[in-house]
């Protein structure tokens, strides 16, 4: 039997089919920057209603990389069964869509339906990250029309696309997040893609109805945005802040971030101290040094300043440092709490293990830990490592408080605590009774704590009379009851730090 010939094979160049090389670059390149856009500005769009943790980046990373391998796949597939060129302009159209309404869609959904706002999250995810990816298959598709050039059409495109995607991930962390609302970041961007994917179809001499509906969408959803839920007075680097005046006291501010209020100022009156957690950190400080002797004090995080404020205040002379890592909360520290530099408080836009690096040995009196992301101290901060920086910076008869939340069974705090055993020669406990260990048989609520560790005893008799005098309700445990408490906790080190999964989070949002 004789074997039929096999079909020529083109040689040569590649024609165009209507797609330069050039539109095909730009297209693959912008489609996979869109793609980690959206990633990277989901997460700080989820981090107020799930918390910026290691769960959540992990959720993200992995729905954004399930979308680019299903669109790849998808995109490779559809193309060899339709038509390339009538597939890109509804890929991009639809995914602008999608991006445009994605601000909307999740703060609708975190504040009336809770329960949907993985479902939500996940479908504004995959449906423009699939779409998107899409897009480098079907072009190289379109280009691709000699076997003889197929390493470097691909190649090309593969690695177009890969740097589309490094100038998307640099872009949105070091310039747009810094400097854009992300509610406008996504509709700005889903306007772009928009109009891309009416360039596209004009090109190709399709009807431009769907491309007009499209727009007008994009157009609708940026403005129904601007009254969703969880709106925010200012977007930083870090967080959605917000600033809300107290209605019973006219002088009083509530710094607000990602939802949860981390601070409170009375613009007027440094020395009033709402939150309890804050009279008890004044107790253990005034309880520790003379009455108005002034200190030189480390604050590791920064918030609204409300106690290096209250520290200007009783104690003159006092010089705070304070590492506080997000500069937008700076500037709202100055231009809406009143905050005065004058006072001996020092402020610096850095990340607080970076500072206390920077910092002289025998240096301080006090260090205050009271950095968040979200409800967690930031794992690098809680380690054997760090806190023996914080012990290498006090002086001998110096102090360290830190201010912890945890629920559940507290297995955060106590491998805090076990930590801090391991370098400090005194460690003290300070928080509702039922907490702290100070009743065995009721089961821990959780919230706030406070560890404080020093190279000397803690004065516990004057500090509870302090705590009692400031009404906190709190109590304080040393000895033998922190031993019990602790248990068997791990030490956490820079090299074993499972901060995330140690720390259980309340069933309601966390207030501080």
């Amino acid at each position: 039997m004789t074997t039929p010939p096999s079909p020529p094979v083109a040689d040569g160049p590649p024609s165009d089919q209507g797609l330069g090389q050039r539109a095909a670059v730009a297209l693959v390149f912008g489609s996979s920057a869109a793609v980690l856009v959206v990633e990277i500005v989901a997460l700080r769009l989820l981090a107020p209603y799930l918390g910026l943790t290691l769960e959540t980046s992990t959720m993200v990373i992995g729905i954004a990389l399930t979308a680019i391998a299903l669109g790849s796949w998808l995109g490779g597939r559809a193309a060899d069964q339709v038509d390339p060129y009538r597939l890109i302009g509804p890929a991009l159209g639809v995914s602008g869509v999608v991006v445009s309404l994605t601000p909307l869609l999740l703060r609708t959904t975190a504040e009336w339906a809770t329960p949907l706002l993985l479902l939500v999250a996940a479908g504004t995810l995959l449906v423009p990250g699939a779409l998107l990816s899409a897009v480098t298959p079907i072009v190289t598709k379109l280009r691709l029309t000699s076997l003889a050039e197929t390493g470097t059409v691909v190649g090309r495109l593969s690695g177009v696309g890969t740097f589309g995607a490094i100038v998307g991930t640099v872009l949105t962390g070091f310039v747009l997040v810094s400097r854009l609302p992300v509610s406008f970041i996504l509709t700005g961007l889903g306007g772009l893609l928009v109009i891309a994917s009416a360039l596209v179809r004009w090109r190709a001499r399709h009807r431009l109805r769907a491309s007009a509906v499209a727009l007008a969408t994009v157009a609708a959803g940026s403005l129904a945005t601007g009254f969703a839920p969880g709106g925010c007075d200012a977007e930083t680097r870090y967080h959605c802040a917000r600033i809300v005046a107290d209605p019973d006291r006219a002088t009083g501010r509530t710094l607000v971030l990602d939802g949860l209020r981390h601070s409170y100022v009375d613009i007027d009156d440094p020395t009033h101290l709402q939150f309890g957690y804050v009279r008890a950190i004044a107790a253990v400080v005034d309880t520790a040094f003379p009455e108005g002797e002034p200190l030189a004090a480390h604050h590791i995080g920064g918030g609204g300043l409300t106690f290096p404020r209250y520290l200007a205040t009783v104690r003159p002379g006092t010089r705070s440092l304070v590492s506080e890592i997000d500069g937008g909360v700076v500037r709202i520290d100055r231009e809406q709490l009143g905050l005065d530099t004058s006072t001996g408080i020092d402020v610096r836009v850095e990340d607080g293990r970076l500072g206390l690096k920077r910092l002289a040995a025998d240096s301080r009196d006090v260090v205050v830990g009271d950095a968040f992301g979200g409800v967690s101290v930031p794992w690098h901060l809680t380690t054997f490592q760090a806190l023996r920086d914080v012990r290498r910076v006090l002086k001998d008869d110096g102090l360290y408080v830190a201010n912890l939340i945890d629920h559940g069974e507290l297995a955060f705090a106590r491998a805090e605590v076990a930590t801090l055993r391991k370098l400090f020669a005194h460690v003290a406990l300070i928080g509702a009774p039922v907490d702290i260990g100070l009743d065995p048989a009721a089961t821990p609520v959780g919230g706030n704590l406070l560890v404080v560790a020093s190279a000397r005893p803690v004065d516990a008799p004057a500090v509870q009379e302090a705590l009692d005098t400031r009404e906190t309700g709190w109590r304080i445990a040393t000895g033998d009851t922190v031993t019990a408490w602790t248990g068997d906790a791990p030490v956490l080190t820079d090299d074993y730090a499972p901060v995330d999964q140690l720390l259980q989070p309340h069933r309601t949002r966390t207030v501080r």
